[in-house]
């Protein structure tokens, strides 16, 4: 269900123009509404060492230690080769915590190399990625922290070029944040993602490249939208 916006907001703003819209294709394009998990990447990941294997001639099990990951700190390798874990020289494994979360497709990733140009090099030199943008549920309960009404308001307003103020068409939290703060590649797999039935109309993806631009380059476009909508939250 195409969710009724706030009075005092961008997307009451542009009605009747839409802000989200059906979108049953299976198409991965820029404005498309998917499901990823996604990192904390706030957060200081950890790293899984191998120390070696339970048993010398066991190559499947192996004992691991978990620690916090610094930048500063020079990792150790396995004290013996543990089959499906292997260890390259400058590599650590990483763990983190991670969401399915509804993201917003930025950008397709690119255009396939020609094979002829990486023919005998791994495939994670030119495997094709989406740039994507997370939302986080707005909602405050029991189960969720969620974002102070005052907080949603100034998102509301167009006040932040890291955070987007919306409403997801999916039905299961009232009101959510785009972080553009969060922006990131995925891969490019039927694995990693998975699609909704919606997308952003063609005006709301021009608002938020003007976002994007916004977070980049810390200036907005003098003759976009959001200049305008700013300037009419001043005056409310």
């Amino acid at each position: 269900m195409i969710p009724t916006y706030p009075e005092k907001s961008i997307q009451n703003i542009l009605d009747p123009t839409p802000w989200w819209v059906k979108d049953t294709s299976k198409e991965v394009h820029r404005g498309r509404l998917i499901w990823a998990f996604i990192p904390y990447i706030d957060q200081i990941p950890y790293t899984v060492i191998p120390r070696g294997r339970t048993q010398a001639t066991v190559h499947d099990k192996a004992e691991l230690v978990i620690e916090p990951l610094r930048t500063n700190q020079i990792r150790s390798q396995a004290d013996l080769p543990v089959a499906g874990m292997p260890i390259y020289p400058g590599e650590v494994r990483i763990v983190s915590r991670a969401k399915k979360r509804p993201v917003l497709i930025i950008s397709e990733g690119g255009e396939p190399v020609a094979k002829s140009l990486i023919l005998g090099k791994p495939k994670y030199q030119t495997a094709l990625t989406i740039l994507v943008a997370p939302f986080a549920g707005g909602d405050q309960d029991a189960t969720r922290a969620g974002y102070s009404p005052e907080f949603l308001e100034h998102a509301r307003c167009c006040e932040y070029p890291q955070f987007i103020y919306d409403k997801l068409p999916l039905g299961r939290v009232n009101e959510s944040v785009l972080r553009l703060d969060h922006l990131q590649p995925i891969g490019k797999h039927h694995d990693s993602i998975e699609i909704t039935d919606y997308c952003l109309s063609e005006v709301a993806m021009d608002i938020v490249d003007e976002y994007v631009t916004w977070i980049i380059t810390g200036m907005l476009p003098a003759n976009g939208i959001i200049n305008d909508v700013r300037k009419e939250f001043i005056d409310w």
